[in-house]
């Protein structure tokens, strides 16, 4: 079964806390393992620096890349996030950013996947790397 950018984002609140349902992240592209987002830079994620804090985005990365195993599996199955790694490479400071979330490889009880966040301007801000225990 493939589920599309619709199924995708109804079913952001039912699976997710509410406030990540509050970041209103909006779902751009679906593809077989793979979801892009827009992400929407409120007031309340900017720190004294005058930019996105990385709480903010590691959130958006972590959302982003169990929606992209649903793309991949065509359903939500419970899973538990093992390793979020993220590595923030330039400041955000725009009003929304792009996620792009990829499934790199899905086994029975592993998955591994990457997140790109990108300002406006298609420059790349944040890389993040995730394990996921599917239960």
């Amino acid at each position: 079964m493939s589920l599309g950018a619709a199924e995708l984002q109804q079913s952001i609140p039912s699976i997710f806390a509410p406030w990540i349902a509050a970041m209103e992240l909006e779902v751009l592209r679906v593809a077989k393992g793979e979801v892009e987002l827009r992400m929407p830079v409120k007031r309340d994620y900017v720190h004294v620096g005058g930019v996105m804090c990385g709480q903010a985005a590691m959130a958006a990365a972590d959302t982003a890349m169990v929606l992209a195993m649903m793309a991949e599996l065509g359903e939500f199955r419970p899973m538990t996030t093992v390793q979020l790694q993220t590595s923030f490479l330039r400041p955000i400071s725009a009003d929304h950013c792009i996620v792009t979330a990829r499934v790199l490889r899905s086994g029975k009880s592993l998955a591994f996947g990457s997140i790109d966040i990108a300002g406006p301007d298609g420059r790349l801000a944040v890389q993040a790397t995730t394990t996921y225990a599917l239960l």
